[in-house]
C-alpha cells in the first residue's frame, strides 16, 4: 500500500527523490517544505502537493517524512526549533533522515523521535542527482531492524543498492568514511594531474595510464575530465566536502586516531571555501593544483 510521503529539503537531491517516488513509483507525495519557498512552491505545483509554511504541517500531512538538509544545525532546527518543528504531532509517523550529518545529530533525533512516539531511520546517500531522479541511490541505513524492514518497500523504491549498517549512527559513520576516502582520492587526483600539467605531459595519456595502474580510482572516471576542462558544475560541492571530511576528523579524534591525509584534504577544501570556491563541485580542488589557475597564477 502506498504511503503518504512528505519532503523537508527539496534542493537538488530532495526534489528529485520526490519526483521519482511520485511520478515513477506511484507514492503520494503530499507535502514539501524548504527554506527556499520558491523552490518548494515550484515542486509542490509540479507534484500537486502542499507547499507548507510550517514544519508541523508537513508532519500532519504524511505518514513518512524524508528530510534532506545540509548540516547538523539545519537538522536541529527542523526537529527542535522553538514554536514549530517536525516532532509536533509526530506520534505514529516515520522520519527517514537522508543528510550527511554527524552520528550524534542522528542519534539525538532518533531519541527525541522515540519520545514523541515516532520511528526514525537514517538513510545516508552515496550517489548523485541523476541517481536520485532515477531511484538508483546507494543508501546506507541506520536504525532498528524492525523499522528498516517495515519501510523496506519505500527504501527499495529510492535505491538501486541498499545496506542496513546497524543501529542509529552507524550509517552516518559509514558515510563519513565513504566521503573521507572519496575526498582524499579527489585531492590526490588533482595533485597528480596538476603536476602532470606542469611537466607538460599529455593529460589524456596520463589518465589512460592511471586507469590501468595502481593510480586508478572511481574518482578518475568521474572527475578527471572536469578537472582538465575546468568544468566544475556542482554535483557535490567543495563546501560539503569540507564538512564531510570534518565529520570524519571528528570521529577520528573521538577514537584517538591521527588521520594526517584526511586533515590535509580537509584543509584544501576549507581553503576553497575561504577563497570563494566553495560552491564549485569537489573537482574544483584542481583549481588549487594546476599551474596557471586560481592559486598558482
Amino acid at each position: 500500500m502506498s504511503q503518504k510521503v512528505a519532503f523537508v529539503g527539496v534542493g537538488r537531491m530532495g526534489a528529485n527523490m520526490a519526483r521519482h517516488l511520485q511520478l515513477d513509483c506511484g507514492h503520494d507525495v503530499t507535502a514539501v517544505y524548504d527554506i527556499n519557498k520558491e523552490a518548494a512552491g515550484e515542486l509542490a505545483t509540479e507534484l500537486s502537493a502542499q507547499s507548507c509554511d510550517k514544519l508541523s504541517e508537513v508532519t500532519a500531512a504524511a505518514d513518512v517524512i524524508i528530510t534532506v538538509v545540509t548540516n547538523d544545525a539545519a537538522m536541529k532546527a527542523i526537529f527542535f526549533g522553538e514554536g514549530d518543528n517536525l516532532l509536533q504531532g509526530a506520534g505514529g509517523k516515520t522520519f527517514i533522515n537522508c543528510a550527511t550529518l554527524s552520528p550524534e545529530a542522528h542519534t539525538e533525533v532518533y531519541e527525541a523521535g522515540k519520545a514523541a512516539g515516532a520511528e526514525v531511520l537514517e538513510g545516508a546517500m552515496a550517489s548523485s542527482i541523476s541517481h536520485a531522479r532515477e531511484g538508483n541511490l546507494y543508501l546506507m541505513i541506520g536504525g532498528d531492524t524492525e523499522v528498516f524492514d517495515k519501510h523496506r518497500s519505500i527504501l527499495d523504491d529510492l535505491s538501486l543498492n541498499l545496506r542496513h549498517c546497524g543501529e542509529i549512527g552507524k550509517a552516518a559513520e559509514t558515510k563519513a568514511l565513504v566521503n573521507m576516502v572519496m575526498n582524499i582520492n579527489t585531492a590526490g587526483l588533482a595533485e597528480g594531474l596538476g603536476l602532470a600539467s606542469a611537466l607538460g605531459l599529455d593529460l589524456k595519456m596520463i589518465c589512460e595510464i592511471f586507469s590501468q595502474t595502481g593510480a586508478n580510482s572511481r574518482v578518475l572516471e568521474t572527475d578527471s575530465d572536469d578537472m582538465i576542462d575546468r568544468d566544475h558544475e556542482c554535483w557535490f560541492s567543495a563546501e560539503h566536502a569540507a564538512k564531510d571530511s570534518g565529520i570524519a576528523a571528528g570521529l577520528a579524534a573521538r577514537e584517538g586516531l591521527n588521520l594526517p591525509v584526511n586533515d590535509a584534504t580537509k584543509a584544501q577544501y576549507d581553503r576553497m571555501t575561504a577563497e570563494g570556491l566553495g560552491e564549485l563541485d569537489k573537482s574544483g580542488i584542481a583549481e588549487l593544483t594546476f599551474p596557471g589557475r586560481h592559486a598558482n597564477s
